[in-house]
């Protein structure tokens, strides 16, 4: 493929609702769109979906728009490459981090191969690793941290959810909001079998919260996600063997190599993958093949991205060793109806369909045209 240009657009998507976690708020969905353009009239879409602030990450909107403007797109218009693994090269070089600058442009990249080839991203991914995708994934809900924070509008929340035909239920938990929020969830899910899994997204510490930590480990939780800050791979892996409920990694897995010192500490064998967190498909792939070897089970989280930037997570949602729900959900939940750029739904089950076609061939284009700002053309 050869990148004859590229353009780059901030796209805003209006929440429906606040969305609160241990380390900020979210009110809208502001996110970078990468387009990038062949010579033979194809074109890939991708996105870089960092916070505006760096409670979850370093990478902000404004430091990944800076990166792909001025660093990473001269690297690939004008330039032929072999597919989106080259590119993918060409963009880690000489870069540390940056990840999801990375994977703004480096999604866009595999879509661009899946129009040109007239599928679907999962197609192309499973190609890869020599597997057979699945036809839809499993739906899990991920509710944040409610006003007040109110346990019985939690409840109310989780009852929603269930009614829904989700097949999860994911409660944000913090510090002072922990044992609360699992009875409030708990009487949602009363007569429902739904697993129930807490994120805490690197809010505790150990052995300061121990008390919290193990009274969570005595809730009977599928897992707890990410309970310590990012940079404590070790004392993940040490948790991991003082409580009998498994420990899931979010940010603290951030690529293959970070993957392999999980492995060689003997450390948690649940990982949750976000597609644009590690940089892109590419590293997907990485770090599926480390899974396989070690044993791990993975599931595809979102930051939620909005349809473009979720077409890459269905993709990775669709292998055979995401096992446990994913957090992807319909776009109504989170933009309202008819509010993305490319509409997510859930049918019966809690299940959502994998594309067979790119970006380009789903998206909406008066929608698009209307909640984005054009922001770069480059040739």
């Amino acid at each position: 493929m050869r990148i004859g240009r590229a353009e780059l657009f901030e796209l805003t998507l209006p929440l429906l609702e606040p969305f609160v976690i241990s380390g900020g708020t979210m009110t809208e969905r502001r996110s970078i769109v990468v387009v990038l353009h062949d010579d033979a009239g194809h074109v890939g879409y991708g996105e870089s979906p960092p916070f505006q602030f760096p409670f979850y990450s370093e990478e902000t909107l404004a430091s990944a728009r800076d990166m792909i403007e001025r660093v990473l797109l001269p690297r690939v218009v004008g330039r032929e490459f072999q597919g989106p693994e080259a590119i993918d090269a060409a963009l880690r070089d000489a870069v540390r981090g940056n990840w999801f600058a990375r994977a703004g442009i480096e999604t866009a990249a595999w879509d661009l191969e899946a129009h040109g080839r007239g599928t679907g991203l999962a197609t192309l991914v499973a190609e890869r690793l020599g597997v057979t995708p699945a036809a839809s994934v499993a739906c899990g809900v991920a509710l944040g941290i409610p006003p007040g924070p109110d346990p019985a509008e939690l409840t109310r929340s989780v009852y929603d959810a269930v009614r829904h035909g989700y097949a999860r239920v994911k409660i944000k938990v913090a510090p002072g909001w922990d044992g609360a929020a699992v009875t409030a969830a708990r009487k949602g899910l009363e007569g429902s079998d739904l697993p129930l899994t807490v994120d805490a997204n690197g809010a505790y510490e150990w052995p300061r919260d121990e008390t919290a930590l193990r009274a969570l480990d005595d809730a009977g939780l599928l897992y707890i996600e990410q309970p310590l800050h990012p940079d404590e791979l070790v004392g993940h892996a040490r948790l991991a063997e003082k409580l009998r409920t498994p420990i899931c990694l979010d940010e603290t897995l951030r690529d293959a190599r970070a993957a392999r010192q999980v492995m060689e500490l003997d450390g948690p064998r649940v990982w949750n993958i976000k597609v644009h967190r590690v940089g892109g498909l590419t590293e997907v792939c990485r770090i599926y093949r480390l899974a396989v070897e070690y044993g791990a089970k993975l599931w595809a989280g979102t930051m939620p991205e909005s349809g473009i930037g979720s077409q890459a997570a269905l993709a990775a949602a669709s292998l055979p060793l995401f096992v446990y729900p994913s957090d992807l959900e319909p776009s109504a939940r989170w933009y309202g109806r008819n509010g993305d750029v490319i509409k997510l739904t859930m049918g019966r089950g809690g299940r959502m369909a994998v594309p067979q076609q790119s970006c380009g061939r789903l998206l909406d284009p008066a929608r698009f045209r209307l909640l984005t700002a054009p922001v770069l053309l480059a040739r």
